[in-house]
Protein backbone atom coordinates (compact mmCIF):
# COMPACT_ATOMS: atom_id res chain seq x y z
CA UNK A 1 0.00 0.00 0.00
CA UNK A 2 2.75 2.21 0.72
CA UNK A 3 4.26 2.06 -3.09
CA UNK A 4 0.31 2.54 -4.05
CA UNK A 5 -0.34 5.85 -1.72
CA UNK A 6 3.14 7.08 -2.77
CA UNK A 7 2.29 6.12 -6.92
CA UNK A 8 -1.07 8.90 -6.23
CA UNK A 9 1.02 11.63 -4.88
CA UNK A 10 3.44 11.91 -7.33
CA UNK A 11 0.34 11.41 -9.71
CA UNK A 12 -0.97 14.75 -7.70
CA UNK A 13 2.15 16.15 -7.74
CA UNK A 14 2.64 16.04 -11.94
CA UNK A 15 -0.76 17.67 -12.47
CA UNK A 16 0.21 20.44 -9.98
CA UNK A 17 3.40 21.36 -10.91
CA UNK A 18 3.63 19.58 -14.73
CA UNK A 19 5.72 19.48 -17.21
CA UNK A 20 8.02 18.19 -13.93
CA UNK A 21 11.58 16.68 -13.78
CA UNK A 22 12.15 13.66 -11.96
CA UNK A 23 14.93 15.64 -9.89
CA UNK A 24 12.10 18.27 -9.05
CA UNK A 25 9.80 15.48 -7.81
CA UNK A 26 12.98 14.33 -5.76
CA UNK A 27 13.60 17.45 -4.01
CA UNK A 28 9.73 17.75 -3.61
CA UNK A 29 9.10 14.52 -2.00
CA UNK A 30 12.90 13.68 -0.05
CA UNK A 31 13.22 10.00 -2.09
CA UNK A 32 15.38 8.66 -3.97
CA UNK A 33 15.38 9.69 -7.60
CA UNK A 34 15.37 6.03 -8.25
CA UNK A 35 11.95 5.25 -6.23
CA UNK A 36 10.50 8.62 -8.18
CA UNK A 37 11.50 7.05 -11.71
CA UNK A 38 10.23 3.78 -10.90
CA UNK A 39 7.02 5.28 -10.00
CA UNK A 40 6.91 7.36 -12.95
CA UNK A 41 7.87 4.60 -15.42
CA UNK A 42 4.75 2.77 -14.05
CA UNK A 43 2.11 5.52 -13.94
CA UNK A 44 3.53 6.01 -17.68
CA UNK A 45 2.82 2.55 -18.86
CA UNK A 46 -0.59 2.50 -17.50
CA UNK A 47 -1.45 5.44 -19.62
CA UNK A 48 -1.64 7.50 -16.50
CA UNK A 49 1.28 10.01 -17.42
CA UNK A 50 3.42 10.81 -20.52
CA UNK A 51 6.93 12.42 -21.56
CA UNK A 52 6.25 15.72 -22.30
CA UNK A 53 6.94 15.93 -25.96
CA UNK A 54 9.24 19.21 -26.54
CA UNK A 55 11.08 17.96 -23.51
CA UNK A 56 11.20 14.13 -22.81
CA UNK A 57 12.96 14.93 -19.36
CA UNK A 58 9.49 16.29 -18.15
CA UNK A 59 6.28 14.46 -17.29
CA UNK A 60 3.11 15.73 -17.34
CA UNK A 61 -0.61 13.85 -16.87
CA UNK A 62 -1.81 11.39 -19.84
CA UNK A 63 -5.41 12.15 -21.27
CA UNK A 64 -6.78 8.75 -19.85
CA UNK A 65 -7.03 10.85 -16.60
CA UNK A 66 -10.01 12.34 -17.95
CA UNK A 67 -11.74 8.66 -18.19
CA UNK A 68 -12.03 8.03 -14.51
CA UNK A 69 -14.46 10.36 -13.38
CA UNK A 70 -15.62 11.96 -16.40
CA UNK A 71 -18.53 13.59 -14.05
CA UNK A 72 -15.63 16.04 -13.29
CA UNK A 73 -15.44 17.22 -16.86
CA UNK A 74 -18.56 19.02 -16.36
CA UNK A 75 -16.79 22.08 -14.89
CA UNK A 76 -14.63 22.20 -17.46
CA UNK A 77 -15.01 24.36 -20.62
CA UNK A 78 -14.95 21.35 -22.71
CA UNK A 79 -17.24 19.45 -21.54
CA UNK A 80 -19.49 22.36 -20.97
CA UNK A 81 -19.43 23.83 -24.33
CA UNK A 82 -19.80 20.49 -26.19
CA UNK A 83 -22.99 18.67 -24.30
CA UNK A 84 -26.02 20.78 -26.13
CA UNK A 85 -24.18 20.36 -29.33
CA UNK A 86 -23.62 17.08 -29.39
CA UNK A 87 -27.00 16.35 -28.25
CA UNK A 88 -28.45 18.15 -30.91
CA UNK A 89 -26.47 16.28 -33.47
CA UNK A 90 -27.51 13.07 -32.12
CA UNK A 91 -31.42 14.46 -32.40
CA UNK A 92 -30.58 15.31 -36.10
CA UNK A 93 -28.66 11.84 -37.13
CA UNK A 94 -30.23 9.43 -35.00
CA UNK A 95 -26.50 8.24 -34.29
CA UNK A 96 -23.81 8.09 -31.52
CA UNK A 97 -21.86 10.80 -31.20
CA UNK A 98 -18.38 10.78 -29.26
CA UNK A 99 -16.11 13.32 -28.07
CA UNK A 100 -12.31 12.34 -28.20
CA UNK A 101 -9.28 13.90 -27.01
CA UNK A 102 -5.72 13.53 -28.23
CA UNK A 103 -3.53 12.13 -25.67
CA UNK A 104 -0.73 13.69 -27.37
CA UNK A 105 0.87 11.49 -30.22
CA UNK A 106 -0.06 7.89 -29.04
CA UNK A 107 -3.61 8.23 -28.88
CA UNK A 108 -7.25 9.33 -29.17
CA UNK A 109 -9.42 8.84 -25.65
CA UNK A 110 -13.32 8.97 -25.54
CA UNK A 111 -14.47 11.37 -23.08
CA UNK A 112 -18.32 11.58 -23.38
CA UNK A 113 -20.67 10.07 -25.12
CA UNK A 114 -24.67 10.95 -26.57
CA UNK A 115 -26.08 6.97 -27.65
CA UNK A 116 -29.05 7.56 -30.31
CA UNK A 117 -31.99 5.18 -30.24
CA UNK A 118 -31.33 2.58 -32.46
CA UNK A 119 -31.43 -1.24 -31.35
CA UNK A 120 -27.98 -1.67 -33.54
CA UNK A 121 -25.61 0.77 -32.45
CA UNK A 122 -21.80 1.62 -31.88
CA UNK A 123 -20.44 1.88 -28.43
CA UNK A 124 -17.29 3.38 -27.06
CA UNK A 125 -16.92 2.94 -23.16
CA UNK A 126 -15.81 6.12 -21.80
CA UNK A 127 -11.89 6.23 -21.57
CA UNK A 128 -11.56 3.55 -24.17
CA UNK A 129 -8.22 4.70 -26.86
CA UNK A 130 -7.44 4.20 -30.29
CA UNK A 131 -4.84 5.25 -32.85
CA UNK A 132 -4.67 7.90 -34.62
CA UNK A 133 -3.80 6.81 -38.32
CA UNK A 134 -6.66 4.52 -38.01
CA UNK A 135 -9.90 6.88 -37.05
CA UNK A 136 -11.59 9.11 -38.53
CA UNK A 137 -11.53 11.21 -34.91
CA UNK A 138 -7.69 10.89 -35.29
CA UNK A 139 -7.20 11.99 -38.73
CA UNK A 140 -9.20 15.18 -37.51
CA UNK A 141 -6.70 15.80 -35.01
CA UNK A 142 -3.48 15.30 -37.11
CA UNK A 143 -5.03 17.70 -39.65
CA UNK A 144 -4.52 20.33 -37.83
CA UNK A 145 -1.15 19.33 -36.45
CA UNK A 146 2.05 20.63 -37.51
CA UNK A 147 3.81 19.36 -40.04
CA UNK A 148 6.86 17.77 -38.28
CA UNK A 149 4.71 16.16 -35.96
CA UNK A 150 2.72 14.62 -38.66
CA UNK A 151 5.28 13.42 -40.22
CA UNK A 152 6.56 11.99 -37.00
CA UNK A 153 3.48 9.88 -36.63
CA UNK A 154 3.35 8.82 -40.41
CA UNK A 155 7.12 7.76 -40.31
CA UNK A 156 6.20 5.65 -36.91
CA UNK A 157 2.49 4.14 -38.67
CA UNK A 158 3.14 0.02 -39.13
CA UNK A 159 0.02 -1.55 -37.60
CA UNK A 160 -2.99 -2.42 -39.69
CA UNK A 161 -6.58 -3.14 -38.21
CA UNK A 162 -8.39 -4.16 -41.24
CA UNK A 163 -7.30 -4.56 -44.96
CA UNK A 164 -8.59 -1.27 -45.45
CA UNK A 165 -6.35 0.68 -42.76
CA UNK A 166 -4.03 3.55 -44.21
CA UNK A 167 -0.76 2.47 -43.26
CA UNK A 168 1.23 3.76 -46.73
CA UNK A 169 2.82 7.45 -45.68
CA UNK A 170 1.35 8.62 -49.28
CA UNK A 171 -2.05 7.37 -49.35
CA UNK A 172 -2.17 9.16 -44.99
CA UNK A 173 -0.79 11.95 -46.37
CA UNK A 174 -3.16 12.66 -48.78
CA UNK A 175 -6.20 10.78 -47.07
CA UNK A 176 -5.09 14.28 -44.04
CA UNK A 177 -4.71 16.53 -47.27
CA UNK A 178 -8.08 15.41 -48.39
CA UNK A 179 -9.86 16.10 -44.69
CA UNK A 180 -7.75 19.72 -44.41
CA UNK A 181 -9.93 20.53 -47.43
CA UNK A 182 -13.24 18.80 -46.43
CA UNK A 183 -13.24 19.92 -42.85
CA UNK A 184 -13.98 16.15 -41.76
CA UNK A 185 -12.46 13.12 -41.47
CA UNK A 186 -14.49 9.64 -42.56
CA UNK A 187 -13.49 6.19 -41.04
CA UNK A 188 -14.65 3.02 -43.31
CA UNK A 189 -13.96 -0.07 -41.65
CA UNK A 190 -10.72 1.46 -41.07
CA UNK A 191 -10.44 0.25 -37.22
CA UNK A 192 -13.05 -1.71 -36.51
CA UNK A 193 -14.88 -3.83 -39.16
CA UNK A 194 -17.89 -2.84 -39.64
CA UNK A 195 -18.34 0.57 -37.88
CA UNK A 196 -17.98 3.76 -39.60
CA UNK A 197 -17.34 7.30 -38.39
CA UNK A 198 -16.88 11.08 -39.27
CA UNK A 199 -15.59 13.17 -36.84
CA UNK A 200 -14.23 16.88 -37.32
CA UNK A 201 -12.18 18.88 -34.61
CA UNK A 202 -12.68 21.39 -31.72
CA UNK A 203 -10.04 24.20 -31.88
CA UNK A 204 -8.33 26.31 -29.58
CA UNK A 205 -8.13 29.85 -30.80
CA UNK A 206 -4.54 28.98 -32.20
CA UNK A 207 -5.92 26.17 -33.90
CA UNK A 208 -4.58 23.54 -31.85
CA UNK A 209 -7.01 20.54 -31.95
CA UNK A 210 -8.19 19.77 -28.52
CA UNK A 211 -10.79 17.06 -28.90
CA UNK A 212 -12.61 15.88 -31.39
CA UNK A 213 -16.97 15.23 -32.54
CA UNK A 214 -18.14 12.58 -34.39
CA UNK A 215 -20.97 10.33 -35.58
CA UNK A 216 -20.32 6.40 -35.53
CA UNK A 217 -23.07 3.94 -36.97
CA UNK A 218 -22.69 0.53 -38.28
CA UNK A 219 -21.77 -0.12 -41.34
CA UNK A 220 -24.80 -1.15 -42.60
CA UNK A 221 -25.81 2.35 -42.12
CA UNK A 222 -23.63 3.99 -43.74
CA UNK A 223 -24.84 5.62 -47.02
CA UNK A 224 -21.68 7.59 -49.00
CA UNK A 225 -24.83 9.39 -50.92
CA UNK A 226 -25.05 11.42 -47.21
CA UNK A 227 -21.75 11.62 -46.54
CA UNK A 228 -21.33 15.58 -47.68
CA UNK A 229 -24.84 16.43 -45.55
CA UNK A 230 -23.41 14.23 -42.28
CA UNK A 231 -19.92 15.50 -42.97
CA UNK A 232 -21.32 19.28 -42.82
CA UNK A 233 -23.54 18.21 -39.89
CA UNK A 234 -20.43 17.26 -37.43
CA UNK A 235 -18.31 19.87 -38.45
CA UNK A 236 -20.88 22.61 -38.01
CA UNK A 237 -20.88 21.12 -34.50
CA UNK A 238 -17.32 21.01 -34.16
CA UNK A 239 -17.04 24.52 -35.49
CA UNK A 240 -20.28 25.77 -32.97
CA UNK A 241 -18.57 23.78 -29.68
CA UNK A 242 -15.07 26.02 -30.55
CA UNK A 243 -16.89 28.89 -30.44
CA UNK A 244 -18.55 28.02 -27.65
CA UNK A 245 -15.77 26.92 -25.74
CA UNK A 246 -13.99 30.26 -26.75
CA UNK A 247 -17.05 32.66 -26.02
CA UNK A 248 -17.49 33.45 -29.60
Amino acid sequence: MKSVTRSLRILEAVAQHQPVTVGELTKLFGLPKSTVQRSLVTLAEAGWLRANRRDTTRWEIGARVLAVRPAALQGSSLFAAAREPMVRLRDAVNETIHLSVPDALQCMVVVDRVDCDHAVRTFHTIGDTSPLHATATGRAVLAHLPKQDVEELIEQVRERFSDTTPTDPENLRAEIKQIRTDGYSVNRNQYRPGVCAIAAPVLDGDGTPLATVAMSMPDSRFDEDRLPEWGRLVADTAAEITGRRLGT
